[in-house]
């Protein structure tokens, strides 16, 4: 017996145009072509959160970087000192205290800087 799939074919083509709204030309409008623009947005948008993760951490180094400075120490040197004090803080939490909580970053600060003068 012959099978026409007029239904399931044609809800198909629709999920399929339906995500690729808003593309450019053919890409929106012929099955084919937005199936392959679908695919490639795909791996697009992969690498876009990957990428996302690294540029926040530059994002939070910079900032840790300008609050520090103002202390008289550089980045390197201070995380330097975290290690050597065993402060095990992440970057996102020094860039947030280092905005938020002024007081406590400092004495932070303080702290890698006078592990950091036990070590020299």
């Amino acid at each position: 017996m012959r099978v026409k799939r007029g239904v399931v074919r044609a809800r198909r083509r629709k999920r399929i145009l339906k995500r690729a709204k808003g593309f450019m030309g053919a890409k929106s409008t012929t099955t084919k072509s937005a199936k392959e623009a679908l695919l490639h947005s795909g791996q697009y948008a992969l690498a876009g959160r990957r990428k996302k993760k690294g540029d926040f951490r530059a994002l939070w180094i910079a900032r840790i970087n300008a609050a520090v400075r103002i202390h008289g120490l550089s980045y390197s040197k201070f995380i330097e000192g975290l290690k050597k004090a065993e402060i095990r803080l992440n970057r996102k939490i020094l860039s947030n205290m280092a905005i938020e909580e002024k007081e406590n970053f400092a004495k932070i600060v303080e702290i890698a800087k006078q592990n950091l003068a036990k070590a020299a």
